[in-house]
């Protein structure tokens, strides 16, 4: 079974760190597990390279010198590689502390409570802390299954594939994706990448993905920016900075998600409200959703839509 990359890497490192002297690619090679297995020496040599120039772009000093028997050795040297000690002010602790209290899923949760425990060990002040015994508790949801595989697939620059269900379609279709970043919405998770179908960058609610999110090998095929708008793009596609309006009758006392939205609205009579909403992408979807409760008065594009969505659940 081939070793993975991570485990490889590490061992990698702990060699170079561990030794007093330089080790060239032959030592280096007979203690790596790995490298024993990697077949030719071409093979080998260029497994070593990308490895060596890998730790170096984590950020781990690699040494090249001269051995006394000619050959070229490598070393990383501890001094070379020790960070500076931690030093955090009674603010900048309060704010670790706070976001570390956020996460409450498993994987998260262990591993910020880990790290809030060596920066504390480490000397972080504790005292006046404006958040330890604070009646506000933050929160950031994560209740979909797709969200740790999408996790740790943008952190390792991994594609993905999974089935996708758009809020226009009635069934979900699969989806080739080079991830980016996660956002959380509103209560909603976000991803942002690169869909490789549609040769363009899109967004995905988290909660409309169904069954297992699948890596794929292989590097990505186009650049990550250097920021993510996933918020800005969903604002935008949910008609939150939308510069058209939909007209919209609304029956008292039903649909309040379209009520919170509402930029104006005014009692009818018998029964019925006129609202004003932004109207953005998917728009005609979400006021199927209220049935009856809801006519469309402008504009027309939308009241078509709309219609013709009520007409296909009719006959369906």
């Amino acid at each position: 079974m081939a070793i993975a990359k991570a485990e490889r890497l590490m061992n990698l490192a702990l060699c170079l760190l561990g030794t007093r002297r330089a080790l060239s690619k032959r030592e280096l090679r007979e203690s790596i597990e790995a490298y024993l297995e990697a077949g030719s020496d071409d093979s080998f040599n260029r497994m070593f390279e990308r490895d060596k120039e890998d730790l170096r772009e984590l950020g781990l000093v690699i040494e090249t010198v001269e051995n006394l028997d000619g050959e070229t050795g490598y070393l990383a040297r501890r001094d070379s590689n020790r960070l500076p000690p931690v030093q955090l002010d009674v603010e900048e602790a309060a704010a670790l502390g706070l976001a570390a209290r956020v996460w409450q899923q498993a994987r998260l949760a262990g591993a910020a409570s880990g790290a809030l425990q060596k920066l504390r060990a480490a000397g972080m002040p504790e005292a006046d802390n404006p958040y330890e015994h604070s009646a506000i508790e933050p929160r950031i949801p994560v209740h979909e299954a797709a969200f740790e595989p999408l996790m740790l697939a943008c952190r390792d620059r991994r594609p993905v594939i999974f089935d996708y269900r758009k809020v226009t379609a009635v069934r979900p279709e699969a989806r080739h994706v080079e991830p980016w970043g996660l956002e959380c919405w509103r209560g909603h998770w976000y991803l942002a990448g690169w869909d490789r179908d549609r040769g363009a960058e899109r967004v995905f609610r988290l909660s409309r993905i169904s069954g297992r999110v699948r890596s794929r090998a292989g590097a990505f095929t186009a650049p990550v920016p250097d920021v993510v708008t996933v918020r800005e793009t969903v604002e935008s596609w949910a008609g939150e900075t939308a510069t058209r309006s939909a007209r919209i009758r609304l029956r008292a006392g039903a649909g309040y998600p379209l009520r919170s939205r509402a930029t104006s609205a005014s009692e009818l009579g018998d029964g019925w409200d006129e609202l004003e909403i932004p109207y953005g992408h998917g728009l005609d979807a979400h006021l199927v959703e209220f049935g009856p409760d809801v006519v469309v008065l402008e504009p027309a594009d939308l009241r078509a839509d709309v219609m013709d969505r009520l007409r296909a659940v009719a006959k369906g």
